[in-house]
Order: structure tokens, then C-alpha cells, then sequence
């Protein structure tokens, strides 16, 4: 079975910064990893598209990637690992612990540049492909 990677929303707005199609550089490692998103990621990157060309764009990539829900059980784990870390006094956005939390339950490794998810217990983190 592929790597299942989640790539954060600094990955894609990085890439779009330089001008790059992060879904074209995914699709140069698709013969080993396979790429999810879950909602957070979706609203942190397409919230920031100032072009509707490059939106639309972006969610037509999303649309076909593997999806990983946000259930109820995603967001007790969230609030878990909030609870955890900050009582270790590491406080995170709320919105990396979604994230880590869709990785954690899904198996997957999250692809980012922000040092905060190197910090949560279990997580599978990579800062390249």
C-alpha cells in the first residue's frame, strides 16, 4: 500500500506563492504516496486565493483527492490532544490539532513546514516528499 500523506495548508500556499501547482508536484510521487485533504486544510487554503481561476482550480483537485472526514470522533480527539499538550505547556492553533487528528486517525503522515505538528505525540511528520 502507498503512503497516505496529508499535506498542510502551508505546503499548498507555499507552492502558489513560487507560482508552483502543488497538485502537479503531488503527482510526481503518486507511484508511492497517495494524497489526502480534510476540511481545515480546504478552508485555510482556498480562503486565502485571491484569483477565482486558481480557486476553482484548487478545488477541482480537492474534489478528487481522498477526503478524510471530520467526524465526531475527530474533533474529541482534537480536543484531547489540545488538552494534552497544553496542560505539557506546548499550546497549538486549534486548527493544527484538526488536522493532526484527521492524520492520526486516517494513518497518515502530515506533509508540512510548521514545526508545531513535530510536537504532537504518534503524529507522522515530513517536511519533504
Amino acid at each position: 500500500m502507498e503512503k497516505l500523506i496529508l499535506p498542510d495548508s502551508n505546503i499548498y500556499i507555499g507552492a502558489a506563492r513560487s507560482r508552483l501547482d502543488p497538485f502537479e508536484l503531488f503527482s510526481r510521487h503518486l507511484d508511492t504516496c497517495e494524497f489526502a485533504t480534510c476540511g481545515m486544510v480546504m478552508l485555510e487554503v482556498c480562503r486565502g486565493l485571491r484569483d477565482a481561476g486558481l480557486l476553482r482550480h484548487f478545488r477541482e483537485r480537492f474534489a478528487v483527492m481522498i477526503f478524510l472526514p471530520t467526524t465526531n470522533a475527530i474533533w474529541e480527539r482534537a480536543q484531547q490532544l489540545a488538552w494534552s499538550l497544553d496542560r505539557q505547556g506546548v499550546t497549538l492553533p486549534a486548527q493544527d490539532h484538526i488536522i493532526a487528528a484527521c492524520a492520526l486517525q486516517a494513518g497518515a503522515t502530515v506533509l508540512t513546514h510548521d514545526q508545531h505538528f513535530w510536537s504532537i505525540p504518534g503524529l507522522k511528520v515530513t517536511d519533504q516528499l
